[in-house]
């Protein structure tokens, strides 16, 4: 099933498919080591990756497996980040939601208003009943967007993850169609 990556607006942020036009930005974001202090892989160190990223995009539209968007603020058109939601599970009827904003958005609200969109984007064109998130137990801020928006705290996965040598606990969070507030 194709599904078409959507464009949506909020009230400051515009959310659109990848274009080849972010490229650059799309490598200062994943290769920003500050950003990608507590994600699960290491910051990007050579431009290969930008194409495997942008293949990701359009596989998963195609695959009607789920959505990888742009964030780009209205008022400037700049790019700040990205937003996705995937690893859609049709018989589970869950996915998963994840996102990554430039440093310079940090602290506005973006990571909320942008998620907010595409969960009340995802609640509508997939069947789903649960949404679920990982973030990094250090990374208190994730934690509160995702609270924000309504997910519960589940529990810990255990040093789940090692990047670059270090050993990372995740808090699972689940946000459940009936708790959706939209």
């Amino acid at each position: 099933m194709i599904l078409p990556t959507p464009t949506m607006e909020t009230e400051r942020l515009r959310l659109r498919p990848f274009t080849d036009a972010d490229a650059e930005d799309l490598f200062a974001l994943q290769s920003d080591v500050q950003v990608l202090r507590y994600w699960d892989s290491p910051p990007w160190d050579d431009r290969a990756s930008i194409a495997r990223f942008m293949v990701g995009c359009r596989k998963m539209a195609e695959e009607g497996s789920g959505a990888r968007v742009a964030i780009e603020r209205r008022s400037d058109q700049a790019f700040i980040g990205w937003c996705t939601l995937n690893s859609w599970n049709p018989a589970f009827r869950s996915a998963s939601l994840g996102y990554c904003l430039n440093q310079a958005a940090w602290g506005n609200g973006y990571a909320t208003e942008a998620a907010h969109a595409l969960l009340r984007w995802a609640f509508g064109a997939f069947d789903l009943n649960r949404i679920q998130s990982e973030v990094d137990t250090r990374n208190a801020a994730s934690a509160r967007v995702l609270e924000k928006l309504g997910f519960r705290l589940e529990g810990t996965l255990r040093e789940d993850c090692i990047v670059d040598g270090v050993v990372s606990d995740s808090w699972v969070y689940g946000l459940l169609r009936s708790e959706w507030a939209g």
